[in-house]
């Protein structure tokens, strides 16, 4: 039985978060009033910070912006449901707790708060659900996380600097 639950747990994971995600963009994507209150009083309380117009409609973290960023999140988590693509659906995962630890701060820290749309902090649990469900998934995929980001440090760091770096330790050992 545990088996076959650690075996499952990653797709049963990914999916729910996947579908939490496209199931909020037809609010974001919309411009609902639910959504266009909330980013709005994010607005308000940013602008009296000096940041206006950071969550506007063309703000850095729009509705749009957030939208779009749990759009890719989803669409990596479900293909790297597919075993070629493993890394995938790690990389949704941390796409996904990146979105979600924003979205639980401004719940928490602003003046947004825990139940912003009066239907019983509804909002903001599935937040949460969804912030825990992407730290487990994380952690379900801490090999494919450090693989991607060995991968990464690769394509973007030459090895001739790589080498540069290690060089003077190693003439400095044999001095």
């Amino acid at each position: 039985m545990l088996s076959r639950i650690i075996r499952y747990a990653p797709a049963a994971i990914s999916a729910f978060a996947a579908l939490v995600f496209l199931d909020s963009l037809r609010f974001k994507f919309t411009d609902h009033p639910n959504t266009r209150e909330i980013f709005g009083r994010l607005d308000g309380w940013a602008g009296t910070l000096g940041a206006p117009g950071l969550f506007g409609h063309t703000g850095l973290f729009s509705q749009y912006v957030i939208g779009s960023a749990e759009l890719v999140a989803s669409t990596l988590l479900l293909v790297g449901l597919l075993p070629r693509f493993v890394r995938l659906n790690a990389l949704g995962a941390a796409i996904g707790f990146a979105v979600m630890t924003g979205a639980v701060s401004f719940h928490l820290f602003t003046p947004l708060g825990v139940d912003p749309n009066n239907d019983g902090g509804g909002l903001f649990a599935a937040a949460v659900t969804i912030w825990v469900t992407s730290i487990v998934l994380l952690f379900i995929r801490r090999n494919e996380i450090t693989a991607l980001l060995r991968d990464l440090v690769r394509a973007f760091v030459s090895q001739s600097a790589a080498t540069a770096r290690t060089a003077p330790a190693a003439i400095a050992k044999h001095a």
